[in-house]
């Protein structure tokens, strides 16, 4: 017989699944989208626009490592497969990597205000079906939950985060140089900020913050 928590834990894969498939996808195309807009088509070539969640799985970091912390109630942490951008071959690199690497986070949180929405739809489907819109209910709010997060996540000004070449982009170029000499040691200083539980505690009123304003923005409070 099926433990309870074991029952619990597939019934919360079976929420999740969905969100964040299309979170990680979604934000990864946009990248590449962004990038061909601006004259790459790397990841056009390489088929990294698809809309298939397999082309952007990295098995170990989008699979095994969130199952695993997530099944040792640690904090949720993982990766894709990061689009390949080519900044020589855009129009006006240092702008356009700028607007690239934003593309992810800002299609998260538009995912995010969608899934805030659909909070409406399920909110009718209770007086037909209360079992599956207790269930969608619970998939809306995991996709509000987890793109938000998602999206703050990436602005962390650390590279090889999102926020880091956003950053930057917008340094001078003196600096971004050091910024740049950072990048190689950028995994590690995310992995022991996310472990001394110093980015929650900076994330934690951002992400309140944020998804207060989403739900607001949907009608939902």
């Amino acid at each position: 017989m099926m433990g309870a928590d074991t029952a619990d834990f597939i019934r919360m894969l079976a929420v999740a699944v969905i969100p964040v498939l299309f979170g990680i996808t979604l934000h990864e195309v946009a990248h590449g989208r962004v990038a061909r807009l601006f004259g790459d088509r790397t990841a056009e070539m390489l088929g990294r626009l698809s809309l298939n969640p397999l082309r952007h799985v990295d098995p170990l970091g989008t699979v095994i490592v969130p199952l695993l912390m997530l099944w040792l109630g640690g904090f949720l942490f993982g990766w894709a497969r990061p689009v390949p951008v080519n900044a020589r071959a855009l129009h006006d690199p240092r702008r356009a990597m700028v607007l690239v690497a934003a593309a992810g986070p800002l299609t998260n949180l538009a995912m995010a205000y969608l899934w805030a929405l659909s909070l409406h739809l399920t909110r009718a489907l209770y007086t037909v079906a209360p079992g599956a819109a207790e269930f969608f209910s619970q998939m809306a709010s995991f996709g509000i939950f987890f793109n938000v997060l998602l999206c703050l996540f990436n602005l962390v000004p650390v590279p090889p985060l999102d926020g880091g070449r956003v950053l930057r982009g917008l340094l001078p170029e003196a600096v971004g140089q050091r910024l740049d000499a950072l990048e190689r040691w950028g995994l590690i200083i995310v992995v022991a900020l996310l472990a001394s539980g110093v980015l929650g505690q900076i994330l934690r009123p951002l992400f309140d913050g944020a998804q207060r304003l989403v739900l607001a923005a949907a009608g939902i409070i």
